[in-house]
């Protein structure tokens, strides 16, 4: 073989190694987040972290998550996310998380983007899934990937009437996103017949590994950078897209991954105000300077990786802290029995054909070969519990930072 030759094997083990590919054993998929996140934080200059206050953060988000009851069960409790558990709302979730990135303005909650439907007005992340179920009302196929990728009919026109704003502002990089719905249309067209489907499937239910997937097949879901000469994986939109069906089937079905757990918070720019809100992150005075004027800050800058990393570290820290306190919330990890009995590729292969069978029905009858991990405490809920936390309080005028400002598709 000549230096110029690929080696199949060696291309066929660090697909093995990422736990991609449908004969691959998805309990080695790592997905390198969290570590590439420690390097980050450990290397930081600008943004530290508060021990006693994490500490103390996570027995407040602990009761606050008690009392409220949070769980993948409030997810589909919004009117706006879809109650059917199909295969069309997977589709739907595919979509949702495609375009799910850069939805921040710097005018007043009157002027900014929004969009109108149901009777209200909704804005940031709830004006992307308002109007994706507009768009399905008027019978526009927007959550079917081989209508992206039909340049005479799903044009640059009907996306800008997708998102028609009730205001004077456009949507933030209306052009990116249709990249984005184009590149996708094509890949799921060319390498899983046009369904998203086939990559859970591919990825043999392991939330790791169809992050390492969508991550590796969509240039759109590469969300990783290089810090001191490293490079860091932050994936946000594609460990989000995982979050998202595991909350919205409550971990059964398409949305049952048994190693969950994998998954970090999802690192955008809300986080990290709540947890400077909280006083678990600190700011060097040049970054908060920064922050508190409004100024820009460059997407795969120093100041941004390190915002974003020490952000999913820090959630690390309040999971393992709340673990602590409360063993009895702790996930359930797989035992070698399971481990044992985990699904061989023709027993997949059955489950397959079952879901499809029951992809028209209002709910999966799941015949399970596994039994999915426990509902404990993970990254996603408190993540999801500290963006909610974090919406409430803007919408309540008691902000005590602004959050930073970086527009880019990642996030």
């Amino acid at each position: 073989m000549s230096d110029d030759e690929v080696d199949p094997e060696l291309i066929a083990l660090l697909r093995k190694t990422l736990g991609l590919g449908g004969a691959s054993d998805p309990r080695t998929a790592q997905t390198k987040v969290l570590e590439n996140a420690q390097y980050a934080f450990d290397n930081a200059i600008d943004v530290a972290l508060n021990v006693p206050k994490t500490k103390e953060a996570a027995e407040t988000i602990w009761r606050l998550m008690q009392k409220k009851e949070y769980s993948t069960q409030t997810w589909s409790e919004h009117e706006l996310h879809p109650e059917a558990k199909d295969e069309n709302t997977v589709n739907f979730i595919f979509t949702m998380d495609l375009l799910n990135f850069s939805f921040w303005s710097e005018l007043s909650t009157e002027e900014r983007f929004a969009i109108e439907y149901r009777g209200k007005r909704w804005t940031g992340y709830w004006s992307l899934v308002a109007a994706l179920q507009r768009a399905l009302d008027e019978n526009i196929p927007i959550t079917t990937p081989g209508f992206w990728t039909k340049e005479d009919e799903c044009t640059e026109d009907l996306i800008k009437h997708v998102f028609r704003s009730a205001t004077d502002e456009e949507i933030p990089l209306l052009q990116e996103r249709l990249q984005c719905l184009r590149e996708a249309g094509r890949v799921l067209c060319r390498e899983y017949e046009g369904s998203f489907v086939n990559c859970l499937y591919n990825a043999n239910y392991s939330a790791a590994a169809l992050v390492n997937l969508l991550a590796e097949s969509f240039s759109c879901f590469r969300d990783e950078t290089t810090f001191h000469g490293r490079r860091v994986r932050i994936y946000k939109r594609a460990q989000i897209l995982v979050a998202d069906l595991w909350a919205c089937f409550n971990g059964e079905g398409y949305g049952e991954f048994h190693d969950i757990d994998k998954i970090t918070m999802f690192a955008d720019y809300r986080i990290p105000q709540m947890l400077h809100q909280l006083g678990c992150l600190m700011y060097s005075p040049p970054l908060e300077s920064h922050i508190r004027s409004l100024k820009p800050i460059p997407s795969g800058s120093n100041w941004e990786i390190e915002l974003r990393a020490t952000s999913i570290w820090c959630v690390e820290l309040i999971r393992r802290e709340i673990e602590r306190r409360h063993p009895e919330m702790k996930s359930t990890p797989l035992s070698n029995a399971t481990r044992k009995n985990s699904p061989s590729p023709e027993e997949n292969e059955a489950r397959r054909d079952q879901q499809k069978k029951c992809s028209t029905q209002k709910h999966i009858k799941k015949e399970s070969v596994h039994e999915p991990t426990g509902m404990g405490i993970n990254a996603v809920l408190i993540d999801f519990f500290l963006y909610d936390t974090m919406k409430d309080l803007e919408k309540d005028g008691q902000e005590s930072i602004p959050h930073h400002r970086t527009r880019s598709i990642w996030y």
